[in-house]
Formats: C-alpha cells, structure tokens, sequence
C-alpha cells in the first residue's frame, strides 16, 4: 500500500513567541476515503492478475466435468490463489493436497526415526524399529513421486489464514465455504523427504546385508 506522506505547517502558522509550531494531524474524511480508495484498488489488482475463481454455476448435465476442467486449467495457468465454488470438486480438492501432506511428513518422520534409532537404543535391538521405519519412509517417498509429484495440484496448499483470505473478492461467491488454494513452492520439501528416504534406504540396504549376509 502507498506511504502516506505528513501534513506539514504553513510559513504563516507561528506562536506568541514568534516561533514556528506544527499543528497537529488530522486524518479527516479525504484520509479515510483515500485509505478506502487504495485498499479497493489492492483487492481488485489482486483479485484481476492473481486469483481465478472456480464459480458454481450449473448449465447441464456435464456441470461438474465443467468444473473440473476449470480447476485444471487454472492449476496449469500457476495462479496464486485459486478459489473452488462447488463443494465436491473443493472438498475432493482439499482431501488429496491433504493426503500428499500427510505423505510428505510420513516419510520425513519415519526416515528420521529410521536413521536416528540406531544412536539411542543398543544395537541388537534398533534394527527392530528402524528396518521398518526405513521400509515405510521408503514406501512414502516413493508413493508421493508417483502419485502427487507431478500433479500440479500438489503445488498448493489449502489458505486458512484469515488475514489473507479477506484480500481475495469472496463477497461475490454464492457459497458460504469455498475452498481458497494458494501456490506455493515446493522443491524444497520434495528434496527433504527425498534425501532422507533415500539415507534410509541406504541403511536399510546395510542393515539387511549385516544381518542376513554375513
């Protein structure tokens, strides 16, 4: 938003002493519709290059395939903040970034118990927790990369925050719940659950062959 510059006192205003005083600000009626002004120009930028809507209109039969081919076009088009109308298309939506998540700390935490055990309990008996912590955090990572990796839905996130929310236009929605999807980058978590799954693998590949082959 822009910076609001100060009110500054005129040559003329001066005291008995004949110095210079400052007269005190007054925000007034044009400040407050200037404050309106800026924040009505924000939502509609934001709302224009930055937020697709998903609206719930029916026009036959295929109105859900209707749907579905919005939500795709517009997770191909990586705006930042989508808006999903219909209930069922937003909570299937919101259920699968929900799975994808619930992968992506499976596999992060199971990899870490797998590689971290070792270091707390003796060794005749770590093996028994971190052979299929590993096995599952392996399991996890290698789900997440066939299934969500590539699916452009798996870029967002499902926007709870209601500071953010307000700046997006859901006045003009008919539902009272939409579903909001916000982008965000994700390369990061996928290199974390993918180094560690694989540090597990390694030491499940290890362990094995100290158990068994030798």
């Amino acid at each position: 938003m822009a910076a609001w510059g100060r009110r500054r006192a005129g040559p003329g205003s001066t005291n008995s002493g004949g110095g210079r005083e400052r007269p005190e600000e007054q925000p007034g009626r044009a400040g407050t519709a200037r404050r309106v002004a800026v924040e009505v120009c924000e939502l509609v930028t934001l709302s224009s290059t930055d937020c697709y809507i998903v609206h719930e209109i029916y026009n036959g039969e295929n109105a859900q395939d209707q749907f579905e081919y919005e939500l795709e076009q517009a997770l191909e088009a990586q705006y930042k903040y989508i808006v999903i109308e219909p209930t069922r298309i937003g909570d299937e939506t919101a259920r699968w970034i929900t799975v994808g998540n619930c992968l992506h700390k499976t596999a992060v935490l199971a990899g870490t118990t797998c590689l971290f055990t070792p270091l707390a309990l003796p060794a005749d008996y770590s093996h028994y927790i971190s052979l299929p912590a590993g096995v599952l955090s392996v399991a996890c990572c290698t789900l997440y990369g066939i299934s969500w990796q590539f699916d452009p839905c798996c870029k967002y996130q499902v926007e709870y925050d209601a500071y953010k929310l307000s700046r997006l236009p859901l006045h003009t929605l008919t539902s009272s719940t939409p579903v909001v999807l916000v982008r965000k980058d994700d390369l990061h978590r996928k290199r974390l659950h993918n180094t560690i799954a694989l540090a597990a693998l390694v030491y499940c590949v290890k362990k094995i062959y100290e158990l068994y082959a030798v």
